[in-house]
């Protein structure tokens, strides 16, 4: 399988002109990581619920596992899939391919067989790790499944469980090797320019597409997102995202590494256990889908937690209601909430900083990062006026080099002139603050009026009665679509009423026509694993709805 290249995707004035500001670099991951050993050999650098890992220490293991892959075959430009949680052996094993210059492929572990063997297959996988079982899901037969599907995957191994003779223990893999000579063995490993991971995006339609990123596409992200975020060796990063997903690998592992800081994972995500577990470890920052820093606040009690050392909590994958923010700001008053708005293919389209104006959370989604430019633009990828509703589009060192295997997809997010269109509308104001207000399919056509589902939604978040909100549009026979809104009722509240909803909007100045005309209570709304609202199921839901005993 060929892959394309640095010089596919950028021009040598772009990329001489990125390693002049020093968004990227010549070191690879594991070089990254030899400058904090030199530095802070026995500072712990990452703990999840039951391991630690000193800096030296993940530097010694990833040398030892990279020789153990290197005597199984593995080598430069093999692609190995890992499907684990927020276990620290994720850093080793990623720490350990860099060396090796071979490619990681991340599976979020509430993967199943479908998409597991899509991945495996669409990405020619030879090796995975994974995990015997967690949350009583047989992972490992999952694979001997998946290797039928997948000729090139020769390899299972199985971390913290018990293996057959058709896997591999983990530990067997660390190879009795003099560190100071592995890469007599192994070779010289590749450059930070050179493929480094295949992350595949959560899509709420489509099969996932498998994003190429080499180190610097990712770790100039992280070394941006730092100065923006004042980070320093003194944080200790908080991490409820999935590490295998790409929110939680680079605030999880390459912003805390690059910067000397601490990094600590929950394995697990549960409210009230996130909250002692910031305390424990005096976690300092966190960037997480907004849903995360929701049921924290949710959970919170002031009599029994201490979130002091909170510092900044970063709200991303979805966006952020302005009373949310201001909600937060009261509960944790320590604590700068700031959004940011990306995706797998960029990273970092925008986010606001710790510099700016607090209300800049509440009403936008930030402004690019430096060395980045936005624009919105329209369907022929001009740009639009201030303030007009369009594409969100990026240019800038964090894009992907290609989709694998989809070069017409990937050569149509491009605009005339270079920019990657996302498929999220946006607005970008006067002062260059773009506010996300939903997917280019994410509007709803009432009579030939363009609703945008944002305005809606914000609203309806700040309503006491409710905890979560997604609006849809739902086909109308007249009007082509009405608005449609799915409810998550705050516990007591379950009795909420269109007509309620309805007043409280009126009352709050939305135009009448965007008000919902018809309410879905639901427990709960249907997410991604990275805390996106999956809103095509929601639409396939209420298509069902009305066919079935017509409209409410």
């Amino acid at each position: 399988m060929t892959f394309a290249t640095v010089r596919d995707r950028y021009s040598q004035e772009e990329i001489d002109r990125f390693y002049a500001t020093g968004i990227w670099r010549r070191e690879t991951l594991f070089e990254m990581l030899e400058i904090q050993v030199a530095q802070r050999p026995e500072k712990i650098f990452i703990t999840d619920d039951t391991r630690s890992l000193t800096f030296s220490e993940l530097r010694d293991t990833a040398l030892r596992l990279a020789a153990g892959m290197y005597r199984q075959g593995i080598r430069a430009g093999d692609r190995v899939c890992v499907q684990v949680p927020n276990w620290v052996e994720f850093a080793q094993i990623a720490v350990a391919l860099s060396r090796l210059g071979a490619i990681l492929v991340p599976i979020m572990p509430i993967y199943r067989m479908d998409e597991v063997s899509y991945i495996a297959s669409n990405s020619g996988a030879r090796m995975v790790f994974t995990c015997a079982t967690f949350k009583n899901f047989d992972y490992v037969e999952m694979y001997r499944k998946v290797r039928v599907e997948s000729p090139d995957l020769e390899q299972i191994v199985v971390l913290r469980g018990a293996v057959d003779k058709d896997t591999t223990p983990y530990d067997s893999l660390f190879a009795d090797v003099d560190l100071n000579d592995v890469a007599g063995e192994i070779g010289p490993g590749v450059g930070s320019d050179d493929h480094f991971m295949i992350v595949y995006s959560s899509g709420t339609t489509s099969r996932p597409k498998g994003c190429l990123h080499t180190v610097n596409t990712m770790a100039g992200g992280a070394r941006q997102l730092a100065k923006v975020f004042a980070y320093s060796d003194r944080d200790v990063q908080f991490g409820p995202s999935p590490i295998t997903h790409t929110t939680g690998l680079v605030t999880s592992v390459l912003l805390p590494l690059i910067h000397g800081a601490g990094s600590h994972l929950m394995e697990s995500w549960e409210p009230h256990a996130g909250l002692d577990h910031v305390r424990r470890w005096g976690c300092t920052a966190a960037v997480s889908a907004t849903t995360f820093l929701q049921m924290l606040m949710d959970a919170y009690d002031p009599e029994e937690h201490d979130a002091s050392s909170l510092r900044l909590w970063v709200a991303a994958g979805s966006p952020i209601p302005g009373a949310f923010v201001e909600r937060a700001s009261e509960l944790l008053p320590g604590c700068r909430v700031l959004s940011l708005y990306g995706r797998s293919e960029n990273l970092t389209t925008t986010t606001c900083t710790v510099d700016d104006d607090p209300h800049r959370a509440a009403t936008s989604d930030g402004r690019p990062l430096p060395g980045s430019s936005v624009k919105i633009v329209d369907e022929l990828g001009e740009e639009v006026p201030r303030g007009q509703v369009g594409d969100i589009a990026y240019r800038g060192p964090s894009h992907m080099l290609e989709y694998i295997g989809r070069p017409e997809e990937t050569a149509e997010l491009f605009t005339p002139d270079g920019y990657s269109r996302s498929g999220d509308l946006g607005v970008m104001d006067e002062d260059g603050y773009v506010r996300v207000t939903g997917r280019l399919k994410d509007i709803v056509i009432r009579g030939g009026m363009n609703i945008s589902v944002r305005q809606v939604e914000d609203l309806l978040a700040a309503h006491p009665a409710v905890d979560g909100v997604a609006v849809v549009g739902m086909p109308d026979p007249r009007l082509g679509e009405r608005v449609c809104c799915y409810l998550v009722p705050h516990p007591g509240n379950e009795s909420v009423t269109l007509e309620e909803l309805k007043d409280y909007l009126l009352g709050q100045g939305l135009a009448i026509q965007k008000v919902p005309e018809r309410l879905e209570v639901v427990e709960e709304l249907p997410m991604t694993a990275t805390g996106k609202i999956q809103k095509h199921l929601l639409r396939a839901d209420i298509v069902a709805k009305i066919e079935n005993s017509g409209p409410a």
